[in-house]
């Protein structure tokens, strides 16, 4: 029997959706109205168990929901994603009988909105190591004090899932990792950016914000782990994050072959160009690698869902999908600017936009050097001493 794919979005909130995207690239301005909507039609209870009122998606469905939503509008998709990352993650865990995020389900479902404050100026090793102090309460709860940046989601969130370093634990230091609210917590007005601008991810400064004790899940040795929470954020992360890029090369190979069938050719005695073998090379390049990253996204998604056994190859899957979807997608996005002509080159095209969203994805962890690390190995093994 065929699989069912559920959805969440119709035809119709998509184009709302898109109609607003160029006004808040432009104005720099948060998509207040697709969130309201998005959360409606219970989008942001996607991953959240139908007993507790969500939808109980899995991560291949969403992920497929996030590439439509980006062809739409990759600013709502990539600030959302943030959300659906948290939430995933925990209902990844859940789903395999770890309970210690199940209270962010809960609060999803309570209409909660989540924002991840990991990320650092200066810290390359992102999720392995933190300038940020984690304090231990006398309850067993944590304040956290430091400066995150690219805080996708900043003038909405409720929550914000964290982490930083407890350096006086008594069994050495470790990454602690937890949710807080906004007391205690600073938004900078400081998204001024080259694209993705509607995300406004603004830097978010922690001054003693406070974790309950019921809020912090996870206590970890700074390096790489094998734990499961970190398994679960990679794995959603990664994959939403490629799915959001994924949908901007499917946009953008859609436009390119629409204006391939409007501009016209006086060389070719008024021909449209979608007769020009030249610009037919071009778009059939665009969907090769299109194709390509569609069939990965997906796939690798249906893998975690389904508990595939990827063994030590794992985390070299999951950053090699991100690498190669972010990429890809850059190729797309150019190859339709190839073929649409000068006038793709104004700011008003939706190419233009594009073009600027897409540069995002050089940003995200992991980079190409992270990522290269750990493909490399995941194959030779570790480097010599």
């Amino acid at each position: 029997m065929p699989r069912i794919l559920r959805t969440l979005l119709t035809d119709e909130l998509l184009t709302r959706i898109h109609d607003r995207a160029a006004a808040h690239d432009r104005d720099n301005t948060f998509p207040h109205d697709d969130l309201r909507e998005l959360a409606d039609a219970g989008y942001l209870r996607a991953f959240v168990p139908a007993d507790l009122g969500g939808a109980g998606l899995t991560l291949e469905e969403v992920s497929r929901e996030q590439a439509r939503l980006a062809t739409a509008a990759p600013a709502t998709a990539l600030a959302v994603n943030m959300h659906l990352v948290v939430t995933g993650l925990a209902a990844l865990l859940v789903g395999r009988g770890d309970d210690t995020t199940a209270f962010i389900l809960r609060d999803a479902a309570a209409g909660e909105v989540f924002a991840f404050g990991n990320s650092e100026a200066g810290n390359d090793l992102v999720m392995f190591g933190s300038r940020t102090r984690a304090e231990r309460q006398a309850d067993g709860g944590y304040r956290f004090s430091g400066t995150k940046i690219f805080t996708s989601l900043s003038p909405v969130w409720t929550r914000l899932a964290t982490f930083g370093l407890d350096e006086e634990h008594p069994d050495g230091p470790r990454l602690v990792h937890g949710v807080v609210g906004r007391d205690g917590t600073t938004t900078k007005d400081d998204w001024d950016t080259l694209g993705m601008r509607a995300t406004q991810s603004a830097t978010t400064v922690l001054d003693g914000a406070r974790a309950e004790p019921e809020h912090v899940y996870r206590s970890l040795p700074p390096g790489p782990s094998g734990d499961s929470f970190v398994f679960a954020l990679f794995a959603t992360f990664e994959v939403l994050l490629a799915a959001v890029y994924t949908g901007i090369g499917r946009r953008a190979l859609e436009l390119g072959a629409e204006a391939t069938r409007r501009r016209t050719s006086f060389k070719y005695d008024g021909r449209p160009y979608s007769q020009d073998p030249d610009i037919r090379w071009k778009v059939a390049e665009a969907a090769l690698a299109q194709d390509g990253a569609e069939l990965q996204v997906f796939a690798l998604a249906r893998d975690v869902d389904e508990q595939a056994d990827h063994g030590a190859r794992w985390f070299a899957q999951l950053v090699g999908l991100k690498v190669r979807a972010t990429e890809t997608a850059r190729t797309v996005v150019d190859l339709a600017l190839r073929v649409s002509g000068g006038g793709a080159y104004f700011t008003g095209s939706e190419l233009t936009r594009l073009y600027r969203d897409v540069l995002a994805g050089i940003y995200h962890p992991s980079d190409d050097e992270s990522a290269h690390g750990t493909v490399a190995t995941s194959i030779l093994g570790p480097l010599e001493e």
